[in-house]
């Protein structure tokens, strides 16, 4: 069956769905553009129905899961109609000339930096930065492009801090997971905030009893379940854009936010280590 059939194939199924799964059926049927951008958790909410509902609605179409049930939707309104889910892409033309093209991409990113601005809550930011300041050690992780920036994270912190580690290795996170303590906190960037393998991980630091923390941009997903904080991040991304500019940019916003903020709140140690790095390194540039 080609990939732009998928309304198709929910309309044939339809009879034999549960009285639960209808309600999914019925409401991605009437949004379909609106639920390319929600999570899991958020389409559950909006049909009433339970998470494990909407899971048993993608397989019963024969999918893998919710994230490729999204991605075949996008191809169906992206295949199937002219006008398509309202996407990244969706901004851009063939013929583009040079500055069309990038007075676009400032718009984009400009309002991705614009929409978590918004979104931040004080409160969430200071809470975030109690915990860091509270642990002995701070593990930042993530999965796929969201590694890049808890990578960039830990690139950061380290120039201020002996406390911080990147945990890179999905086995390698869920060992250490395991081994941590309420000393601890696990800092997981995940722009879905529903990778198996961030769940995972989260699961099991919980039951170790470490604090997590999570940025994210869907306020209702599986990780957020397990975070005693959160910062959320702007920017649409469709299942077709995995790892956009736009979404890492407003997650290194909140990344930069942190820094400058756990920087002032322990000016005299941070600008110490800040100054012993710097020098470390002084010798490496010509």
């Amino acid at each position: 069956m080609p990939d732009n059939s998928l309304i198709l194939q929910i309309q044939e199924h339809y009879p034999k769905l549960t009285k639960a799964e209808k309600k999914v059926a019925d409401y991605v049927l009437k949004n379909q553009k609106q639920v390319i951008f929600m999570s899991i958790t958020d389409l559950a909410d909006a049909c009433n129905v339970g998470d494990t509902s909407v899971y048993r609605f993608c397989r019963t179409l024969q999918l893998q899961g919710y994230q490729e049930f999204k991605m075949k939707l996008s191809l169906s309104q992206n295949q199937g109609t002219n006008e398509g889910a309202p996407t990244v892409m969706d901004n851009f033309k063939v013929d583009d000339s040079l500055n069309g093209t990038a007075e676009r991409i400032l718009r984009i990113q400009s309002s991705a930096l614009r929409e978590t601005y918004y979104l931040l809550e004080q409160d969430s930011v200071l809470q975030f930065l109690r915990l860091m300041e509270d642990s002995k050690r701070i593990y930042f992780t993530g999965i796929g492009d969201s590694l890049l920036t808890a990578q960039e994270a830990c690139n950061k912190f380290l120039r201020i801090s002996n406390k911080v580690y990147c945990l890179t290795d999905p086995h390698m996170q869920a060992m250490a997971a395991s081994m941590m303590t309420p000393e601890d906190f696990l800092i997981i960037v995940s722009y879905s905030g529903a990778t198996k393998d961030n769940i995972h991980v989260a699961k099991i630091a919980k039951e170790s009893g470490a604090r997590l923390g999570c940025i994210t941009r869907f306020k209702k997903s599986p990780l957020a379940g397990y975070c005693d904080a959160m910062l959320l991040c702007g920017s649409n991304e469709g299942p077709l854009e995995g790892g956009s500019t736009g979404a890492k940019i407003s997650q290194l916003f909140l990344i930069d936010l942190l820094y400058q903020e756990y920087y002032f709140r322990n000016f005299n140690l941070s600008k110490t280590n800040n100054e012993k790095t710097s020098n470390a390194v002084v010798d490496k540039l010509y």
